[in-house]
């Protein structure tokens, strides 16, 4: 990987003690962890969070095994000996055909203000030219970044550094699922209940066709959908023979007291109906049925469709904002 040769940043070369080094497998998922735990106090992290929270040993370990070439793609960054910070590096294409190049850092908050953030965003854009030249995607490629609204420190360092944000995801919770308002009465003719097997095509390609002109959003095949199904608290909204929407709701495998609601689509010509409330509300009980205390989604702070409105208005309230920004990439 050569990250302290001619790959690596320059910079650390006047920060005595601070040094890069590969990603080294199960040995590092621990240490990863306590990094992760250092900055929530300063970042004002929200442990629950469905969208980044704070990952165990166990949880960095998957998602580092799904990485592309973790040895390569993500760094650790040593002072004296103990871990103080690390980065990661994954892409993938957009449905506009858009390859982003996303990179994500931690650094403890008594190691800021050094330049060694600095010198891991170097680290990291220098790798993406590189790996932009191996794919042979140059073209379409960009540079993407992730940061929370309540981490300033790294907010700062994205702008300064020519990174523009693109969208913001707003996460909301519901906090008593004791606490659920009761349905309104639907259209004649429409029904709501759970999907099966052979329903699962029509759920895929409902939320599929919800996305169709969204800027920024990955590529979801048949097959990735159906990897990770786990259908016990999804529910469609049938109007006649077709499929009208969907709500997709499961339990957190990290909390089984947290719930999720993960995809609430309705088709354009079913909209303004009430489908959306009615889905959402038997989603969200069976969640309850299920043990559930408490449910997680995430928005657009830009939704057209106003759903942050559906949602608020049974009960779920805003906890935080997970910004994405962008940079050109010169190669």
């Amino acid at each position: 990987m050569g990250v302290n040769s001619g790959d690596g940043p320059a910079a650390l070369e006047w920060m005595p003690g601070y040094v890069f080094r590969p990603y080294r497998g199960q040995e590092d998922h621990g240490v990863m962890a306590a990094v992760r735990l250092g900055c929530v106090e300063r970042d004002r992290i929200d442990t629950r969070s469905i969208v980044e929270g704070l990952p165990t040993a166990a949880e960095i370990a998957e998602a580092s095994a799904k990485l592309d070439d973790p040895s390569q793609n993500q760094v650790l960054v040593e002072h004296d000996g103990g871990v103080v910070g690390y980065l990661t590096i994954r892409w993938w294409q957009e449905r506009d055909g858009t390859w982003l190049y996303l990179h994500r850092g931690y650094l403890l908050p008594e190691h800021r203000g050094q330049g060694i953030g600095s010198a891991m965003l170097n680290w990291a854009e220098s790798r993406i030219r590189r790996l932009v030249q191996q794919h042979g995607t140059a073209q379409t490629a960009v540079l993407g970044a992730n940061a929370m609204t309540s981490e300033q420190d790294a907010t700062k360092l994205l702008l300064d550094r020519g990174y523009r944000r693109v969208f913001g995801l707003v996460e909301l919770e519901l906090a008593d699922l004791r606490q659920l308002p009761d349905d309104k009465p639907l259209p004649v003719g429409i029904r709501v209940g759970p999907i099966d097997p052979s329903g699962y095509r029509a759920a895929w390609k409902t939320v599929v066709d919800s996305y169709a002109g969204a800027a920024f959003t990955q590529r979801w095949t048949l097959e990735s959908f159906l990897a990770t199904a786990d259908s016990a608290c999804w529910r469609a909204a049938w109007d006649g023979g077709q499929m009208a929407g969907v709500a997709l709701c499961s339990i957190r495998r990290q909390d089984p007291t947290v719930g999720e609601v993960e995809e609430l689509s309705v088709r354009k010509e079913s909209r303004r109906l009430g489908l959306g409330r009615a889905l959402l509300l038997n989603g969200l009980r069976c969640l309850r049925e299920r043990g559930a205390e408490t449910a997680r989604l995430y928005t657009g702070t830009a939704n057209p469709h106003r759903s942050y409105d559906l949602y608020e208005s049974v009960g779920f309230r805003r906890q935080n904002v997970h910004v994405r920004y962008r940079k050109p990439i010169t190669v």
